[in-house]
C-alpha cells in the first residue's frame, strides 16, 4: 500500500492488480497494489528486499 493522505476513503476503484482509493472530494488518498510480485521482475523484488 502506498498511502498519500490521511482523509478519510470515501470510494474505490479496482484497476485489476490495482484498487485506488479516493477521498469525498475525489483525492487520491491510497493505492492499494494486489500481489506486487507478479507485476515487477524478480530484480526489482531483490533490490527493494535488500533496502
Amino acid at each position: 500500500m502506498i498511502s498519500f493522505d490521511d482523509r478519510p476513503i470515501a470510494y474505490a476503484e479496482d484497476e485489476g492488480e490495482i484498487i485506488l482509493h479516493y477521498s469525498e472530494d475525489g483525492q487520491l488518498v491510497l493505492i492499494e497494489i494486489l500481489d506486487f510480485r507478479k507485476l515487477m521482475s524478480d530484480e526489482a523484488i531483490k533490490s527493494l528486499i535488500a533496502v
